[in-house]
């Protein structure tokens, strides 16, 4: 007989065997894992794996290269890295290639800002050097957001981006360009545009933020002079917040659906503006608010008035002293649909020059406008934002100052105003008003030529309705957006967007490359001419229109250089980033996709935040819809903002940014990633210290049922087990990672990579850790070698781990990396290289899951009495307890046939009756006709599995064992002789 009495029975256990550390020390361990992904070539050995496959072309929005990267970028570019390997991982070949915007206003600013401070003057500098400063300024930036964005894990043709500022990029953006040109899309006309003083250019909707602004408000009369001759010198009031756009009135607008009356004012103060005896017009509703800011003590209202029987006002400022006849024109009164009677007085003052309604005002009533002597839209505004010395009384006085603050131009009006008699109130509102993204300053409207690209001319005589504008609505009905909201926003868009604006007054960027002749003001179209462009910028870059014999050269013999104007304004950015799809997509040929409907079977994305609506979005679809036809993309998804955690929005001031690198220095890159890949990143998210804190403690359970896997693994010898020879527990699991692998499939190919976490996260820890482990632990630890049961739970744990570690890789891709390296060996292969595996039909076993939800539920009622008695310190675990069941419900009664009920709640010995619970048993009121009533297991303790049974010390030859763990230690025994 074998002496036991002084055994150590825990050194014969199975217990979990890996070196996987439970510390995962990601801030140090994920670079040597970029590392090796580095000296094994990943990227390229992806692409020669998945040669030939569908292409899945997530096409990358360009970042600006002016900065470290921020939390936007890092939600960003890995919502982005999480898609593009969940799809190489379902058979797609998902090539990334990162791009950046290089040009424009927000690197040209960063190197004004540089020569401010050395007091240098940007005009003094050829143009050709200051673009030089600007290249190599973004050329610094794009190192430095490029191994941020590596060291995110993003995978992607780092050694081969697209940038915007590249020769061949600016040939191919001057190329569609000119394609616009040459089909009559591109035209040079004067409207409004939203421009910015202080950097002096117009700018796009993309590149403006509406913030609170203070800004002067006036009530101002304009005298009745023609038409009904009863109310001839009447005033009708405008009200404005604007002062400075006066000078620039050529009309009043008002609504034929509003009230008007005369009011006569009957009382007042001497001095006050609004003088005893005058009669206004105003809108009935706006009558007390008007005469409440004037001061007025007392006023009747005489009658109702008919305002469209006004032909003309005169202009206040007509007949003041210096003005000469310059406002002698006449005012006409205009119906418009924008007028309202919410605010002011009924009357919208009308400067087409300094407004888009205005303007459409002056394009809707051209002969009105020119009958009352304005037959263009005045220009009153220089681009410093100084009045033209053609303006009389307010020549050469500035809106704005250079540094955005108020210039001297609204209270020279105000007062001119006041000395003629012209002012009825004055005032200061808050409201909302554009300001420039980039300065913070003030925006205007100013009217200026600038090139646009028409958006309802159409493009050819044969299709009758066929304009940009009608292709791009078409095409966005035949694109896919996720959310879905993001298709009417973005339809909204285009179907209210004026003519699109692509000049720009910088010299940073890509040139609006055209030549107009000077005596017709044509665009010259000539395809020989377009060739030596693109071939010099092909050579040279952009840089090439600005030499001194550009005109000439690209001219050509056929032209004399003086019959033509260069023009050398620059495209809008948008413009640049709006042309990827050509010069990144289609010109390279890992990337070019055969589409849907184009001959092939290749997917476009496009993914950016929701402000892309305006931006990137737009561009790149008016841009493709105006050269090719259609959308560039098939699908358009997109993201939130992130937010700080308390819902407010991040700013330094407030000190609650989180940046991406301190994130990843203290915890690691895959903690950052796994707040991406389980948020809801079409809402806007929230991030900060406590829900990154969550994250780690969400990581870390992760980690941990990893690496219990690992450990049990360690055990295994790679036998498969058919499923004749496994019990149900394992079947089940099985199944359930049948059920699991549609959803994650169908998650990912939508997109939801939340709905792909949060599931997996749940079931491995709670129908794993707590449930699938928690019970099979004694068979993995205690059973023998050739237990049937041991080997079936082993194979499933291998099943687990396998499907896990790949479709968790995706989101988290330096841990199931590290994991498949322990599992596997980190020479032989990378997790990322690996195909989602596919799931055998015949795991999946509905009719056995449903009874194990019966068993499951009578399960936790059974949990539930043992936690209370554990709390009460009657049990110190669940194997001291001898629990009574009483199944009433004969459904649930007949699931649990069969099984040993006492391993599935994991207590030494359970009684299962069909009686009805006694009063005082423990009961669940979502689990009816289950009760139990706890009691304490009898007999001896096992030394080696320490359930308490009867029959331990009934064996002879190890009579402090159950007669399962003496077979096993015979076994064991026998094996080690």
């Amino acid at each position: 007989m074998t002496d036991t009495t002084s055994r150590d029975y825990s050194e014969t256990l199975n217990l979990p065997k890996t070196d996987f550390p439970m510390r995962a020390g990601l801030p140090k361990n994920e670079p040597k894992i970029l590392d090796k992904w580095k000296d094994k070539d990943l990227y390229k050995v992806m692409r020669d794996q998945s040669a030939g496959r569908p292409k899945f072309i997530l096409h990358d929005g360009p970042p600006y290269a002016n900065g470290n990267i921020h939390i936007g970028h890092a939600l960003n570019k890995t919502l982005k890295d999480i898609i593009n390997r969940s799809m190489q991982m379902q058979g797609f070949d998902a090539n990334y290639v990162p791009g950046w915007d290089c040009h424009g206003l927000p690197i040209e600013w960063k190197i004004e800002e540089q020569y401010r401070k050395k007091g240098k003057n940007k005009d003094a500098v050829p143009i050709n050097e200051f673009r030089k400063e600007c290249r190599d300024f973004a050329d610094k930036w794009i190192d430095v957001q490029r191994e941020e964005f590596k060291r995110l894990g993003i995978e992607g043709d780092w050694d081969n981006p697209y940038l915007t500022m590249r020769y061949d990029s600016e040939a191919v953006i001057a190329n569609e360009l000119m394609k616009f040109a040459t089909s009559g899309q591109l035209y040079r006309g004067s409207k409004p545009v939203m421009w910015s003083i202080v950097e002096k250019t117009a700018l796009a909707e993309a590149e403006v933020e509406y913030e609170d602004h203070t800004s002067h408000t006036i009530w101002v009369t304009f005298p009745v002079v023609s038409g009904n001759e009863a109310l001839i010198g009447k005033k009708v009031v405008i009200w404005t917040t604007t002062p400075w756009t006066i000078p620039a009135n050529r009309a009043i607008s008002f609504s034929k659906d509003i009230s008007y009356g005369i009011f006569k004012v009957t009382e007042a103060a001497e001095d006050n503006w609004a003088k005893v005896g005058e009669e206004f017009i105003i809108a009935d509703k706006l009558a007390e608010s008007v005469f409440e800011a004037s001061r007025v003590d007392a006023y009747e209202r005489v009658s109702d008035v008919d305002v469209s029987t006004i032909e003309y006002c005169a202009h206040p400022l007509r007949g003041a002293e210096g003005a000469g006849d310059y406002f002698d024109f006449n005012v006409p009164m205009l119906a418009g649909d924008h007028v309202t009677d919410d605010a002011g007085t009924g009357f919208v003052h009308t400067a087409p020059g300094h407004g888009q309604e205005d303007f459409q005002m002056f394009l809707d009533n051209r002969e009105a406008f020119a009958k009352a002597g304005t037959e263009q839209v005045p220009m009153t505004v220089q681009p410093d934002g100084s009045y033209y010395p053609h303006v009389p009384l307010f020549e050469g006085k500035y809106i704005l100052d250079r540094k955005g603050k108020e210039g001297s131009t609204n209270k020279a009006v105000i007062e001119k105003l006041v000395e003629v008699g012209g002012l009825m109130a004055r005032g200061r509102v808050k409201h909302s008003y554009p300001h420039s993204w980039r300065s913070k300053a003030p925006l205007i409207f100013r009217n200026t030529p600038q090139w646009f690209v028409y958006m309802d001319k159409e493009l050819s005589e044969e299709a009758k309705g066929d304009t940009l504008r009608s292709r791009a609505l078409k095409a966005i009905s035949e694109t896919r957006f996720v959310p879905a909201t993001g298709q009417n926003r973005l339809n909204a868009m285009i179907e209210a967007r004026p003519d699109w604006v692509l000049s720009r007054q910088r010299a940073w960027g890509v040139p609006i490359t055209v030549f107009v002749n000077k005596e017709t003001g044509e665009v010259l179209k000539d395809e020989a001419v377009n060739a030596r462009i693109f071939e010099a910028f092909q050579n040279e870059g952009a840089d090439a229109w600005f030499e001194e014999d550009a005109t000439q050269r690209f001219l050509g013999e056929g032209y004399k250089a003086d019959d033509f104007e260069k023009v050398d304004d620059i495209l809008d950015v948008w413009f640049d980033s709006g042309s990827t799809h050509a010069f990144c997509m289609e010109r390279r040929e890992d990337l070019s996709p055969k589409r849907r409907g184009l001959g092939g079977d290749d997917y476009v994305l496009y993914l950016e935040g929701t402000d892309q609506h305006r931006g990137w979005f737009h561009s790149s679809l008016l841009e493709s819809c105006g050269t090719r036809g259609y959308a560039p993309y098939d699908a358009v998804l997109t993201h939130g903002f992130t937010m700080a955690e308390d819902g407010r929005k991040m700013s330094k001031s407030l000190g609650n940014t989180i940046a991406p690198q301190d994130v990843i220095k203290q915890y690691g890159a895959d903690i950052l990633r796994l707040w991406v890949g389980s948020v809801d990143y079409a809402e806007d998210q929230r991030i900060g210290p406590e829900i990154i804190k969550t994250n780690v403690d969400a990581y870390r359970k992760l980690r941990n049922t990893l690496r219990f896997m690992l450990g049990s693994l360690g055990h295994y010898e790679g036998e498969e087990v058919a499923l004749a020879d496994m019990e149900e527990l394992e079947l089940l699991m099985l199944h359930r990672l049948a059920e699991l692998d549609v959803l994650v499939r169908d998650a990912y190919m939508a997109f939801d990579s939340k709905r792909v976490f949060s599931t997996l996260f749940n079931f491995m820890t709670v129908e794993l850790s707590a449930f699938y482990f928690d019970i099979r632990k004694d068979a993995l630890y205690c059973d023998a070698p050739s237990s049937k049961k041991r080997k079936a739970s082993l194979y499933v744990i291998e099943q687990l781990f396998r499907h896990l570690t790949m479709w968790l890789a995706p989101i988290l891709p330096f841990t199931m990396e590290e994991s498949w390296g322990y599992r596997y060996g980190e020479a032989t292969t990378s997790v990322h290289l690996q195909q989602f595996p596919a799931v055998s039909s015949a795991w999946r076993n509905d009719e056995l899951a449903a009874k194990w939800e019966k068993v499951r539920a009578v399960r936790r009622v059974i949990t539930g009495a043992l936690e209370i008695e554990r709390r009460e310190k009657r049990i110190g675990s669940s194997l001291e307890a001898h629990p009574t069941v009483f199944v009433s419900d004969a459904e649930l009664m007949g699931a649990l046939n069969g099984l040993d009920m006492a391993e599935i709640a994991i207590t030494s010995q359970l009684n299962l009756s069909a009686d009805g619970a006694p009063e005082g048993a423990f009961v669940l009121e979502d689990v009816t006709g289950v009760g139990v009533v706890p009691g304490l297991a009898e007999g001896n303790k096992c030394a080696r599995s320490w359930k308490i049974l009867p029959e331990v010390g009934t064996d002879g030859e190890y009579p402090e064992l159950t007669l399962r763990d003496a077979n096993a230690m015979r076994e064991l025994d026998s094996a080690a002789v």
